[in-house]
């Protein structure tokens, strides 16, 4: 081994140990010990000609250069693996990570669909909890991710939009009293549904129409995402607000009722994202085309579309 070219197991080490910000956490993933794994980053150290860590007492902190080579060798590792991945999994096979109202409301339904047509290429769904959908292919074990997002992902990866975000207010029929019409004035006596911490779903439904000033929104029930705020609109608890493609079928229905039937578009979208020249590009061609085809119908009755 050159000077100029550190060993493997050293790097790896190193990885995982910045990772964790902890010797004792990267000897339990690697199986070794803490002292081989101080011994694995000084011998990295001493060919680099860099401290990696700084070190005070118990705690571990990376320096400049560590951070840097962190970074670096995270993607050359996940190369490494999808590369080893090619001779373990079934080259059909998709491992698609979604945020969980979109599987709840319409995914769930369709993948089930693809699956009866199309049984030599298995997906794995994992339906995942994001505040801010995101995803990272270098360190999750994913082929591909359908999320909530304004499509910017860069040269290195293919996406295709299926639907955009319209936001509306949503609530039970029962909620809503034919001698009493709804006003913006009258949200002051209901009870507001946040389908976000944030809060911002009624905050962006509210600016894009300039009446943020009509309504207290730092007021009502807040849950984690927007599935739980269309149950809690179905149980007749309060008003929400909602995307207007996921609620479009409860509204056919007659399970839903539009107080004010006004969809804003937010600039954002559901969008299906792969890195670029993977080996399994063909199937994930498949699924997009056949999700195309799958998309509910968005509900369009009495509705004003404002971009």
């Amino acid at each position: 081994m050159s000077k100029q070219t550190p060993p493997l197991y050293a790097l790896r080490a190193f990885e995982v140990a910045a990772r964790h910000c902890s010797f004792t956490q990267a000897a339990n993933e690697l199986s070794l010990t803490q002292s081989a794994i101080s011994r694995h980053i000084r011998t990295l150290e001493d060919i680099l000609g860099y401290h990696l860590f700084e070190r005070n007492g118990p705690r571990l902190t990376l320096t400049d250069q560590g951070k840097t080579l962190a970074e670096e060798l995270k993607l050359g590792f996940a190369i490494i693996e999808r590369a080893c991945l090619l001779f373990r999994d079934n080259p059909h096979a998709i491992r698609l990570k979604v945020p969980s109202s979109l599987t709840a409301r319409w995914l769930l339904k369709a993948i089930n669909v693809f699956k009866g047509e199309h049984p030599s290429h298995p997906i794995q769904l994992s339906s995942i909890w994001m505040d801010i959908d995101n995803v990272d292919f270098y360190s999750e074990p994913y082929d591909c991710a359908i999320l909530l997002t304004d499509g910017k992902f860069g040269p290195n990866y293919n996406c295709f939009k299926l639907f955009d975000e319209w936001l509306i207010p949503i609530c039970s029929p029962s909620y809503h009293s034919p001698n009493d019409p709804f006003t913006i004035k009258s949200l002051e006596k209901m009870e507001l549904l946040h389908p976000s911490f944030d809060r911002r779903d009624w905050k962006r439904w509210l600016d894009r129409q300039k009446l943020s000033h009509e309504v207290d929104i730092r007021r009502g029930q807040v849950f984690d995402t927007l599935d739980q705020g269309i149950s809690a609109a179905l149980q007749g608890t309060g008003v929400s607000v909602n995307d207007l493609m996921l609620v479009s079928s409860e509204l056919e229905k007659g399970n839903l009722y539009l107080p004010f039937p006004t969809a804003v578009s937010t600039g954002d979208g559901y969008y299906m994202v792969w890195p670029k020249d993977t080996a399994k590009e063909k199937t994930l061609l498949l699924l997009k085309n056949f999700l195309l085809k799958q998309l509910p119908t968005l509900y369009t009755h009495n509705v004003k579309f404002l971009n």
